[in-house]
């Protein structure tokens, strides 16, 4: 395990934090699918991620959800932090995009390496920030974009996540990320075939031109 966290973030952490991270941390390897973590849990850690997507949601009174960002290779996610501190309840629903790795840290940890190690203190804030820019873009998707705007970049993003052309999403589950209906969805999907973008087929999505 020490290798894949070396790999991962040998250029984030010294070595003594990397020996610490090795020790305490509990690696797992999940399956695409997989929910990480789901609204109303107390979270009693926080993942590193050493390979793979999560895709991070966020869910309204009526049960329909919004994708607000995915974490990475490298990523954390800042909201697993915020939600650590005081044994709050997890206000997002973490699922994974890829088959991934990670390791969990204990509660404990993360707040004694706040003041023991620099760099960790510097993830933690630059976790924050990023986070909280892909929230505003999110936010101003929302806001200013077309849906059909917001579609595109949404398709985008997930080829760049699982390094391929093919979409294998169905039409409700892109509307479910979206915030959208599948109708709509469908609709504009339709519409980027006819344009030449894509390729509709049975069980995938082939991005061509976007």
């Amino acid at each position: 395990m020490i290798q894949e966290v070396k790999e991962s973030y040998g250029h984030i952490f010294e070595d003594a934090l990397i020996d610490e991270i090795v020790k305490v941390g509990t690696f797992k390897e999940v399956p695409e699918g997989y929910t990480l973590m789901d609204i109303g849990d107390t979270i009693r850690g926080m993942p590193l991620l050493i390979s793979g997507a999560i895709k991070v949601l966020r869910e309204d009174t009526d049960g329909d959800e919004l994708l607000l960002y995915y974490l990475e290779k490298g990523d954390t996610c800042s909201m697993t932090m915020t939600c650590c501190v005081g044994d709050a309840k997890s206000e997002i629903r973490a699922i994974t995009e890829t088959d991934s790795k990670l390791i969990m840290i204990p509660i404990r940890k993360m707040e004694k390496w706040m003041s023991a190690y620099k760099s960790w203190r510097n993830f933690v804030f630059e976790s924050y920030h990023g986070r909280l820019m892909e929230l505003l873009q999110t936010l101003d998707s929302i806001a200013f974009d077309r849906m059909d705007m917001r579609l595109i970049d949404y398709l985008k993003e997930k080829a760049r996540i699982t390094n391929e052309d093919i979409i294998r999403n169905t039409h409700q589950e892109i509307a479910y990320d979206l915030h959208s209906s599948r109708v709509v969805i469908s609709r504009l999907l339709k519409k980027l075939e006819r344009m030449g973008k894509i390729e509709l087929h049975r069980s995938h999505i082939k991005l061509l031109a976007l």
